[in-house]
């Protein structure tokens, strides 16, 4: 059977992303691989293993890369959170740029808030009540 194991984004501060997805959004830092001949760090981060079935975020840091052009072709990340106006109070009382406030999606119910990551990455915030 086949299973999604992660995605790759490009950052230009390591430790300053994994401050970001784990402090901030709850994940845990589940390893990190330094390859210095190949003059690149992954970390990879997420809510549970890939083992588990859930899918992980692959941090690329490549050595002396600042800054990356996103370009217009990615979209966004989803993270589901039980109570988006607590958790978009949080991240604006850290400094995390909120770039759609929370609110029912366009023609629907579903809540949802846009927040922006370390490097600009966009992350949908998407209310999951506890059933």
């Amino acid at each position: 059977m086949s299973s999604f194991l992660h995605t790759m984004i490009r950052v230009g501060d390591l430790d300053r992303s994994v401050d970001f997805y784990t402090r901030l959004l709850g994940m845990k830092e589940l390893r990190r691989n330094d390859v210095p001949d190949g003059k690149y760090t992954l970390a990879f981060v997420g809510f549970a293993p890939e083992s588990t079935g859930a899918g992980v975020i692959e941090l690329t840091y490549n050595y002396g890369v600042e800054k990356y052009e996103l370009g217009n072709a990615f979209g966004h990340l989803a993270i589901g959170v039980p109570d988006i106006y607590a958790t978009c109070d949080k991240l604006r009382a850290e400094g995390v740029k909120i770039s759609r406030e929370p609110g029912p999606v366009k023609f629907g119910t579903t809540v949802i808030a846009f927040i922006e990551d370390p490097d600009g990455y966009k992350i949908e915030l998407i209310e999951r009540k506890p059933a």
